[in-house]
C-alpha cells in the first residue's frame, strides 16, 4: 500500500467513524428534557400550537418537551434567547411568522435567516380583520371607504409592534393608502377588554383568539388575510377582494439554534411530519382554524427567507419604525 493510499483510507476510516457517531447520537436523542420557547405569552396561537406539538413530542421520543414562554417586543425576546441557547438540540422554539416581522421592524443583532436552523413548518392560518359592532363598515371595501372619510379617527389595536398582526396591518394601510391610529398592547388578550368596550375600534388578529369573540357577536369579521376565503369563515371576504395581491399567512413552525446536528435536525423532522399525520394532531389544529402544512426543512427555510425578505421591504417603503 503506498502513502497515499495508507492516508486515503485512514481518511475513510475516520470519516466512518464520525459519521457513525453522529448517526448514534441522532438515534440517542433526546437523552433528556427538551425546552420548547414560546416568543409571546399564553393564550395566543403560537401557544397552543406549542402545547399541541410538545404533548406529542414528549410521547414520541418518550422525554418531556417544557413549554418556556418568552414574550416580549413582538417576538424577539424569544428569538433572541433561542439563538443564544446551545446548537445541542435541547432548545427548540415554536416560531411564528412574526419571526420575519419583527426583525425586519427592529433590526436586531441577530440575522432572522442564517442564525436560525429551520426544522419545519406546522401549519398555517388567517388573520382576521374584526371590528367593535359600532364600526358601520360590513367588508374591507366599506372599512377603506370610512377610514378614508375619517382619516386618523378610528383606532386598532395592535397586540405586540412587531408582531406579523401589526406589520399585515401596515401592509394594509400601505395599499389601501389609509391612515388609523395605532394603539399597541403586549398581547392579543391584553387588547380585548378595550376593544370590546369599544375604546379601540378593530383588529386584526389571529383566528384562534378572535373566534369566540365573532361567535358571540362582540366582534364582527369582515375580512381574512389568506389569498382566497377560508373554509370555516365562507361568508369573510378575502381582503385581496378590496386589495388585489395582497395575502399574508400566519405560520407556524420549529425552529432551532445554527449549528445544530443535521442528523438531530432530520431526527426532529421526521418526527413532527409523523405527528402532523396523527388523527388527534389534525383534529386538534384543523379545530383550531390551521391548514396543515409539513414537509422539508429547506421548504421551511424557503418560506422564513421569502417573507423576511417582503416585510424589509414594506418597512423600507412605509418609513416603519419600531418600539
Amino acid at each position: 500500500m503506498t502513502h497515499s493510499q495508507a492516508i486515503f483510507q485512514s481518511t475513510a476510516i475516520l470519516c466512518s467513524a464520525l459519521l457513525s457517531a453522529a448517526s448514534a447520537c441522532a438515534q440517542d436523542y433526546p437523552s433528556k428534557p427538551v425546552r420548547v420557547i414560546v416568543p409571546f405569552a399564553t393564550g395566543g396561537g403560537s401557544d397552543i400550537t406549542a402545547r399541541n406539538m410538545s404533548q406529542k413530542l414528549t410521547g414520541e421520543f418518550n422525554q418531556q418537551f417544557i413549554i418556556d414562554n418568552r414574550p416580549g417586543a413582538g417576538g424577539v425576546v424569544g428569538l433572541e434567547t433561542l439563538i443564544k441557547a446551545p446548537a445541542d438540540g435541547y432548545t427548540i422554539m415554536i416560531s411564528t411568522s412574526s419571526w420575519s416581522t419583527a426583525a425586519a421592524l427592529s433590526k436586531p443583532s441577530f440575522d432572522p435567516v442564517s442564525d436560525i436552523a429551520p426544522v419545519i413548518e406546522i401549519g398555517y392560518n388567517p388573520l382576521v380583520l374584526s371590528l367593535h359592532p359600532s364600526v358601520p363598515a360590513k367588508n374591507p371595501r366599506e372599512l377603506i371607504a370610512l377610514a378614508k372619510a375619517r382619516p386618523g379617527q378610528l383606532a386598532y389595536a395592535t397586540p405586540g409592534v412587531g408582531a406579523i398582526t401589526h406589520l399585515a396591518m401596515e401592509l394594509m394601510l400601505h395599499m389601501a393608502k389609509v391612515d388609523l391610529l395605532s394603539v399597541p398592547y403586549k398581547s392579543t388578550g391584553a387588547t380585548m377588554t378595550d376593544l370590546i368596550a369599544g375604546r379601540t375600534q378593530l383588529i386584526l388578529g389571529g383566528l384562534v383568539p378572535l373566534q369566540p369573540f365573532i361567535q358571540a357577536g362582540k366582534l364582527r369579521a369582515i375580512a381574512v388575510t389568506t389569498a382566497k376565503r377560508w373554509p370555516s369563515l365562507p361568508d369573510v371576504a378575502a381582503m385581496a377582494e378590496a386589495l388585489p395581491g395582497y395575502e399574508v399567512e400566519s405560520w407556524f413552525g420549529i425552529v432551532m439554534p445554527k449549528g445544530v446536528a443535521p442528523a438531530v435536525l432530520e431526527r426532529m423532522n421526521a418526527a413532527a411530519n409523523k405527528i402532523l399525520r396523527d388523527p388527534e394532531v389534525k383534529k386538534n389544529l384543523e379545530g383550531e382554524g390551521m391548514a396543515i402544512v409539513g414537509g422539508s426543512a429547506e421548504q421551511f427555510s424557503r418560506r422564513i427567507r421569502n417573507d423576511h425578505g417582503r416585510w424589509v421591504k414594506l418597512v423600507r417603503e412605509a418609513k416603519l419604525k419600531g418600539e
